[in-house]
């Protein structure tokens, strides 16, 4: 029997929510049919960054921005439903990433916030959220959870290949067809650009990379950049802003006197740099690169990606049949239909965690 899901996506860029309406048929195999997307408010925007951090009166304040993002992900799948003439009666169910404000496995936990119960009482489609918790009790780092619907994809019999995405956090998955899924996070994608941008020219981001490229790379910034242990780390591995956020730029910066389109400049190669890196020591005999992610309308970042990985063939996943924007929030969707069926979402050897696992909740209409 097909049915169909809606994957609900807000990355840690904090830019909105992706939707996506996704038919599956019996055995899993899907098809995206439409997709919607909901920008954050300035207002909210600020409130999900400011949770990113320690502060004051946190329990209040997250359970506000909940019940705020419930509204928000109801308006974008009440839209989507419009702008396809469907009624709720035709989604099997709704599945929700949430909104990250803290991930913390080390620590034993990860926190996506949303309030589901009423996002399913909105919306009147049993709702699916809460897919990194399982993974992290079963000993995994409850990220990254996507490479497990990349090898369902995307996976090619004839060619080793990489999905790499790039949102805030840049993350990869390695398919080898004679060898296990590798998955972790890279370092920074669009993050640290997106916050400095903000900062100094006043927008949400830099538009295909246009004043990155007008600034010049400050190589020891780089280099102290690059010392971070995290990108020495061996995967199983996964980071967010709890590591990469502005003050850790900050404190790299002190003592030094770098304009502000240089730095810039800096955190494209860093970002650019961490995923070479990555690439090089753990797909050395790769073959392909398809991105997805806002990272690939950057067009400065994908031309020294392009640089630095001359011998690869980089590509969008559109390539493969599923527009950049959209895999995301389809990963989602899959991992729900994966949940309904009661199947294991997650990859062991990619998260650490001590098996599979069925990862999600459920919050009935």
């Amino acid at each position: 029997m097909n049915q169909r899901l809606i994957g609900l996506m807000s990355g840690t860029s904090l830019d909105g929510v992706d939707a996506v309406l996704v038919r599956f048929n019996e055995q899993g195999a899907l098809r995206v049919e439409a997709d919607y997307f909901v920008a954050y408010p300035p207002r909210l925007h600020e409130q999900a960054l400011a949770l990113q951090a320690i502060g004051d009166n946190e329990l209040d304040r997250a359970a506000r921005l909940a019940n705020e993002l419930a509204e928000l992900y109801a308006q974008a799948v009440n839209g989507l439903l419009a702008a396809e003439e469907l009624k709720p009666a035709d989604i099997a169910a709704v599945a929700s990433h949430g909104q990250t404000i803290r991930h913390a496995p080390d620590a034993g936990y990860t926190w996506q916030i949303g309030n589901m119960a009423r996002l399913a009482e909105l919306t009147h489609i049993d709702v699916i959220a809460d897919f990194r918790s399982r993974d992290l009790a079963a000993g995994g780092q409850g990220a990254p959870l996507v490479p497990a619907f990349h090898q369902a994809v995307f996976g090619a019999p004839e060619q080793n290949r990489v999905i790499l995405n790039i949102g805030g956090i840049s993350n990869l998955t390695r398919l080898h067809p004679n060898q296990a899924v590798i998955g972790f996070d890279c370092g920074p994608g669009n993050m640290l650009m997106d916050a400095w941008c903000l900062r100094h020219q006043g927008h949400p981001y830099d538009a295909d990379g246009q004043w990155a490229s007008q600034g010049v790379v400050e190589s020891s910034l780089l280099q102290a950049l690059l010392d971070e242990p995290f990108f020495r780390q061996p995967p199983p591995k996964s980071t967010g802003r709890d590591l990469f956020d502005l003050p850790w730029l900050e404190q790299k910066l002190l003592g030094r006197h770098v304009p502000a389109v240089d730095v810039q400049a800096t955190l494209l190669e860093l970002s650019a740099r961490g995923i070479a890196q990555a690439i090089a020591l753990h797909c050395p005999a790769n073959q392909a690169i398809f991105v997805c992610g806002g990272g690939a309308r950057n067009g400065a970042l994908m031309r020294r990606l392009n640089a630095l990985l001359p011998e690869q063939n980089i590509a969008g996943t559109a390539a493969l049949g599923l527009p950049e924007h959209q895999v995301e929030a389809a990963a989602f969707a899959w991992l729900g239909w994966r949940f309904l069926r009661r199947l294991a979402g997650n990859l062991p050897e990619v998260t650490g965690a001590a098996g599979e696992r069925v990862l999600g909740a459920l919050y009935p209409k």
